[in-house]
């Protein structure tokens, strides 16, 4: 499997991850490994640069909060932190909105992308497509 792309930023990117996925708040170390690795095969293929773009990124939307709310991203209570997020996708920066949107991709992919992640949403495609018995 992949490394994790987020060791650098592992506690700011997991913050980042409960808010857009709830439920991830439940998810153990070998999930949350598990979810990590996903990503890292997605970027593997990827240039370092994007991967570094990322760090980067996760880094400044742990400090951005500071200048409304006074502290970083990781001491803001849920409310706040679901806030500070939308306004990050619907802010008038499209460099801002991208980078938020690609992350948030890649957390969907990463969470539902595991096995139990997968089996929460009842979703079972089959190879055979429509043709597979349900």
């Amino acid at each position: 499997m992949s490394p994790s792309p987020f060791k650098p930023v592992r506690s700011v990117f997991r913050a980042i991850a409960t808010a857009v996925v709830p439920e991830a708040i439940q998810l153990d170390e070998k999930a949350w490994i598990e979810l990590e690795q996903i990503i890292g095969a997605a970027l593997e293929a990827k240039p370092s640069g994007l991967r570094r773009q990322l760090t980067l990124f996760i880094r400044a939307l742990e400090v951005l909060p500071i200048f409304r709310y006074g502290r970083t991203f990781q001491a803001l209570d849920p409310s706040r932190r679901n806030a500070f997020l939308l306004g990050i996708q619907d802010a008038p920066v499209l460099l801002l909105r991208r980078g938020f949107w690609g992350l948030r991709t890649l957390i969907f992919m990463g969470y539902y992308g595991r096995e139990e992640g997968r089996s929460e949403t009842g979703y079972r495609a089959d190879p055979r497509g429509w043709e597979a018995p349900r």
